[in-house]
């Protein structure tokens, strides 16, 4: 067990097997909960340990972003006294997660209905690209769920090309999911003493993830299309123009459309029947959205939000990751917590009585080998 853990999850035993974002996300995150995680690593490590620049410290960031309350240990599973380690981790863990390609592992006996053979109350995450059917053979890379799954259709300006989103958002998604079925399944376990097998890939996560897109195509056959940073069934929610750069406004009900009419200094706009109600508004942006931004443009952007958000009206600048990070600490939330003198993103969830932890930084490669190879013999 780690030392220090005080988390809800504490006294749990985590094998990781997997690398790159989606697994060691979901891992991170129970780890920071209190659980003791041991990531598996073969003798190249985790990829994404050279996925740089950036670094600090001669670290990739990457890494560093998703890797941190663990131990690690390195494990050559095509090793005979290696793989024999890696059989009894499993075998004493209570949860083992891992993103090989499907079926990859049943070689090595540490497929999941050999391991649950073993060790019946393990609970077996597996994370996959496109699923263990049909699917098997496809990578699981997160660009090509995002163009598989329609993401990439609706992401852009709708006469310009698709777009990606700017982060890997599938994989956190799967992690998100991942970690969301390891937890329900503990909690099963704790009724019926047994485990079980929990798989999540990306495709579905992506479509699960495209939520009110999704229900367009799936109840009414509709196919959404690109809108750029446009809304499809709300308006005004996107970035409008001012006198000296964008800023996001948001009606999302007709008392905020109506008070920001009223800031704007045409409350009459709240009563024309063509912008009464969502609905109206929606149907008729073309008309509105010039009205609006002839007042926009007339005060710069840091003005419009101190007013609007004063009024109670949802508005944003539009900020790069520096105002995100800066945003976050003026209004208290604490982004950033340093762990073994690495700045690293504060675990997201706040918990009255057993708060996550951030006790060990990213590991080294193996850094924790020997000691977790003579418990393993032991």
């Amino acid at each position: 067990m780690a030392e220090g853990s005080t988390g809800p999850l504490r006294g749990l035993l985590v094998a990781d097997f997997s690398r790159v974002l989606a697994g060691p996300y979901a891992t991170m995150l129970l780890a920071d909960l209190g659980a003791d995680v041991i990531k598996v690593e073969g003798p190249g490590g985790d990829d994404t340990r050279s996925w740089a620049p950036p670094v600090r410290d001669g670290v990739a960031t990457y890494y560093l972003g998703v890797n941190r309350n663990k131990r690690s240990v390195v494990l050559d599973l095509t090793d005979a006294d290696d793989l024999r380690l890696a059989r009894r981790l499993a075998e004493r863990a209570d949860v083992m997660i891992q993103n090989f390609r499907p079926g990859a592992l049943r070689r090595f006996g540490l497929d999941q209905p050999s391991v649950a053979a073993a060790n019946p109350g393990l609970v077996y995450a597996s994370i996959s690209g496109f699923g263990a059917a049909a699917g098997a053979h496809l990578p699981g890379y997160d660009l090509m769920a995002q163009a598989a799954s329609g993401l990439m259709s609706l992401t852009g300006e709708p006469d310009g090309p698709p777009y990606k989103a700017g982060v890997a958002v599938l994989d956190v998604i799967a992690g998100l999911h991942a970690a969301v079925g390891i937890l329900a399944a503990l909690r099963h376990r704790e009724r019926t003493g047994l485990g079980q097998h929990v798989e999540v890939n990306l495709l579905s996560s992506a479509l699960s993830g495209l939520v009110n897109h999704a229900s367009a195509h799936v109840a009414a056959g509709v196919v959404p299309a690109r809108t750029g940073n446009a809304h499809p069934s709300i308006f005004p929610y996107e970035p409008l123009p001012t006198a000296d750069g964008e800023l996001v406004v948001i009606a999302g009900n007709d008392g905020q459309f109506r008070t920001l009419c009223r800031v704007l200094g045409r409350p009459e706009l709240a009563d024309d029947p063509r912008f009464r109600r969502n609905q109206d508004r929606t149907a008729n942006r073309a008309a509105l959205r010039p009205l609006l931004v002839d007042r926009l443009a007339r005060r710069g952007t840091d003005e419009w939000f101190r007013e609007l958000r004063a009024a109670g009206v949802p508005c944003s600048p539009i900020n790069g990751l520096d105002g995100g990070v800066a945003l976050a600490r003026e209004l208290g939330l604490d982004p950033v917590v340093e762990v073994g003198g690495i700045p690293t993103v504060r675990h997201p969830i706040g918990f009255s009585a057993t708060p996550p932890r951030h006790d060990l930084p990213p590991p080294g490669l193996d850094e924790h080998g020997a000691q977790i190879r003579a418990w393993l013999a032991g």
